[in-house]
């Protein structure tokens, strides 16, 4: 984790959340999630603050990840890392969406987001004493994943490619490719082609 007097940098951050390993509130990590934080705030407060050309928007969401994207992208989109965030070609990111990217988020060609979507990579301990220590696990989303308005995606989900998530639905498990799930928790209804 973070040595006495020495400042985690970006990438150790991420292979750190990413490790798959519960973060104990002790480590000195929070240090590091404080700074990517206030840029990420930086960052979304000028995307959500004002009107901007879906250039502008490329530049300041590539800024945010830290990698070229070209997204389409309706603000106001919130994020409190944003540099764990994967985004293939053509995504689509509808407005009020919020990503909790710690654990990190990939989202495949394609992928269409629904208003108000939250994708949340971050889960606490269960136990009162471990209460403030972070449990990242990733959020992978397929190619041409269509994902219906204020759905909540949790940490550790796989959406297999072509899925479809209904409106309003909590993904606790994973969706298989080529699938229509609803609910909370989200279960699968049928295939796409039935």
């Amino acid at each position: 984790m973070q040595q006495t007097g020495k400042i985690m940098t970006t990438a150790e951050f991420i292979s750190c959340m990413t490790s798959g390993k519960q973060v104990t509130a002790e480590c000195g990590i929070h240090q590091a999630m404080h700074r990517l934080s206030q840029e990420a705030i930086r960052i979304t407060m000028e995307i959500n603050n004002k009107y901007h050309t879906p250039d502008e928007i490329n530049a300041l969401m590539s800024e945010l990840i830290g990698e070229p994207v070209e997204v389409g992208l309706f603000p106001p989109f919130y994020t409190d890392c944003g540099k764990n965030i994967h985004l293939g070609k053509g995504v689509f990111i509808n407005a009020g969406c919020k990503f909790q990217d710690q654990g990190g988020i990939w989202i495949g060609d394609g992928a269409l987001i629904g208003h108000n979507t939250v994708l949340a990579t971050l889960n606490h301990g269960l136990l009162p004493e471990q209460r403030h220590d972070l449990i990242p696990k990733p959020i992978h989303i397929g190619r041409n994943v269509w994902i219906g308005s204020n759905s909540t995606i949790l940490s550790g989900v796989s959406i297999g490619d072509n899925a479809v998530i209904g409106a309003g639905s909590v993904v606790t498990k994973d969706i298989p490719e080529n699938t229509i799930a609803v609910g909370s928790p989200a279960r699968v209804i049928r295939s796409i082609y039935d």
